[in-house]
């Protein structure tokens, strides 16, 4: 059943990021792929593999020597001799099984961080297009408040050439006007380094001349405690770790195996004395010595198991984060949602306010007070809005249901297949 809403999900995500006010899926893949972690993380594959592919063929290699000697034999006469030798350090077949495991498991242990990096690079995408767009809600909210405060001030203006108002209230509806234009060049300020700070780090991102709107928070289309899940099963993270820990028992293994020593064989050809001698001759080598290969066994077995202690510990650490995912939505959507009703109820007292002012009923500093209340009430209603968009949306980006591509679903499908 998880595995059908999983795919529900995955059938919908293009949707689910244009719900959330998201670019388009192309633009961002493409400005993903392009972040220099990501190609970074491409290099080391490409790495990897050649790494792979020196395992595989082994470290030993053939060794021609050969030597010309002129010789002088007291009462025999000088001899031109030569001979000609062909070495190769022989690996051990088991220890050449080990390698090519050590070789693959690096590859997959690379895909990996690759694909962890795409993740981590999602997510900054995510917090710095949220960064822009809350900006830029704030700066439309301030530039109401400005026209509002504007129009209130000629107003005053008019009463108090009329007489009908007294100078202090001219200063009051002063100080409220410049109080909103100093917080709209505030928001302004934040809005240019939000979207400077984007352009820069994700240059292929087309961006329009102001922010888009910053919609209405919208719960995932599948279940968040099957998004929760998915967190966990589907991190690069945890499978790089584990893939690492894996590797490093491999190496471990090829460390204690390496305890004993591969033969070097050779093949040697001799001519001497002028051609009276010849000769083929067959050798072995093999090295003695095994403190420092002992001590190399110990150390790779260290090795092995920190790496599968740091793998438990990453593991941990995705489950907390796939709960902190979890409750962090649930958290900032309630608290959207008290402070949506507080921002409806703070504006409609404020309008009431302006109405009692107009009638007479109350006086000019409990009606900027009011409008002053309402303003604040409305900037906190689209941070916490933002806060809501943010939170589901990294339970998106961690769950793999957007911005993902289609290698993570092969391995939805088939989580070993990188093994």
């Amino acid at each position: 059943m998880k595995r059908l809403i999983f795919a529900a999900a995955l059938l919908s995500a293009p949707a689910m990021a244009q719900d959330h006010g998201l670019p388009p899926d192309a633009e961002v893949m493409k400005a993903l792929d392009a972040y220099p972690g990501v190609a970074a993380a491409g290099a080391r594959l490409n790495a990897a593999r050649a790494t792979a592919d020196m395992l595989r063929a082994g470290p030993h290699e053939f060794v021609l020597s050969g030597s010309v000697v002129r010789r002088d034999v007291e009462r025999e006469g000088r001899f031109q001799e030569h001979d000609v030798s062909l070495l190769r350090t022989v690996r051990l077949p088991h220890k050449a099984s080990l390698d090519r495991k050590a070789g693959a498991l690096g590859v997959a242990v690379a895909h990996d961080q690759g694909e962890d990096a795409h993740h981590h690079a999602a997510l900054l995408l995510a917090g710095l297009w949220y960064d822009w767009l809350l900006a830029g809600e704030l700066v439309r909210g301030d530039a109401a408040a400005i026209a509002t405060q504007d129009a209130a001030l000629k107003a005053m203006q008019r009463r108090v050439q009329e007489r009908d108002a007294a100078a202090l209230d001219l200063d009051q509806a002063q100080a409220a006007l410049s109080l909103a234009q100093a917080q709209h060049a505030d928001s302004r300020a934040k809005l240019e380094k939000a979207r400077a700070t984007l352009a820069a780090t994700f240059p292929d991102l087309t961006l329009a001349p102001e922010p888009p709107v910053l919609p209405t928070p919208q719960m995932p289309a599948a279940d968040i405690h099957v998004l929760r899940d998915l967190v966990i099963e589907r991190s690069h993270e945890v499978r790089a770790a584990e893939g690492e820990a894996a590797r490093m028992g491999v190496l471990s293994r090829r460390a204690q195996a390496d305890r004993v020593p591969d033969p070097t064989l050779g093949l040697r050809l001799f001519n001497e004395r002028g051609g009276l001698e010849k000769g083929v001759g067959l050798s072995v080598s093999i090295p003695l010595g095994w403190e420092h290969r002992r001590a190399g066994a110990a150390k790779a077995s260290a090795e092995a198991s920190a790496a599968s202690f740091e793998a438990a510990a990453v593991r941990r650490e995705i489950l907390a984060t796939a709960d902190a995912d979890l409750a962090d939505v649930e958290t900032r959507f309630a608290a959207w949602a008290s402070m949506r009703q507080s921002a409806l109820s703070t504006d409609a007292a404020a309008t009431r306010t302006a109405r009692g002012y107009e009638m007479g009923a109350i006086d000019l500093a409990d009606m900027l007070y009011a409008r002053r209340q309402a303003s604040d009430i409305r900037r906190a209603e689209v941070a916490a809005r933002a806060e809501a968009l943010r939170a589901v949306v990294k339970l998106l980006i961690d769950s793999h249901t957007i911005w993902s591509d289609a290698h993570d679903q092969e391995e939805e499908r088939n989580p070993a297949a990188a093994r």
